[in-house]
């Protein structure tokens, strides 16, 4: 079986990374301190190929029909493969990869790997967007996108539009997720549920993997830092989103 996760940076993805490989999933090598596979200039290199084919409308909304009706690219393809060199050559029966990176082609890896199960792993916003990854810029990725003045007008300082980038990536990633049908395996997670509930949690992995999924540390401090916050860390396009995961 081929695992991927599919998550935005800082969501807390080494969790589950870090649980998949004390749980006997091969996660390729090497692996950095998140577990996220290196080299990851490939991957890179394939969302940038990606980005070309979706088309930003505007007002925070992006037209995905033409990845939709797309097949990856041979370049896509290639960079994709020699990404996953190590996990797609491995003889484990359990092998996987993870790095946040995936979910901005995430259209395009199902449709390279249909049969693959899917991880789908959320955080709240709110934490979310407190600190940085390199997916908080959109553009550094080759996808379009703008700061509409009405939230722009909430930003009081370099740091609050830092934010609202954060939350239109945050944003995005959910958008590309629901852009197709869910695959026919997959299992949706949450950071949180993964720290307060583990062992419930865990039970559900395990019978998603087929395995015994392991226990790791899971830090209860991680949850709720947006509370005592003074920044920027709520839009109003987080609503519907956080209604639909039970944040709000």
């Amino acid at each position: 079986m081929l695992i991927t996760v599919i998550g935005r940076g800082h969501s807390g993805t080494r969790a589950i990374s870090h649980t998949l490989s004390a749980s006997g999933v091969y996660m390729g090598e090497p692996l950095n301190v998140s577990g996220d596979l290196l080299p990851p200039q490939k991957m890179y290199d394939a969302c940038r190929v990606f980005a070309q084919y979706v088309e930003y409308v505007g007002e925070l909304r992006w037209d995905f029909s033409r990845v939709i009706a797309s097949d990856p690219t041979p370049e896509f393809k290639t960079l994709i493969e020699e990404y996953l060199h190590t996990v797609l050559s491995s003889k484990s029966e359990l092998k996987g990869w993870k790095i946040p990176e995936t979910t901005l082609v995430y259209p395009w890896i199902v449709k390279m790997f249909p049969d693959a199960a899917y991880i789908f792993w959320v955080r709240d916003p709110r934490d979310c967007i407190l600190r940085s990854h390199l997916t908080d810029d959109l553009s550094d990725f080759g996808v379009k996108y703008s700061l509409p003045e009405r939230y722009l007008s909430l930003c009081k300082s370099d740091e609050d539009i830092t934010r609202l980038k954060r939350a239109i990536s945050w944003f995005y990633q959910r958008e590309i997720v629901r852009s197709i049908p869910m695959p026919n395996k997959s299992i949706s997670f949450r950071f949180e549920d993964m720290v307060f509930d583990q062992d419930r949690q865990l039970e559900r992995l395990s019978k998603f993997i087929g395995i015994p999924a392991a226990k790791i540390e899971m830090r209860t401090d991680s949850v709720g830092r947006y509370k005592t916050d003074n920044g920027l860390h709520y839009f109003d396009f987080f609503e519907a989103d956080m209604k639909e995961l039970g944040y709000i």
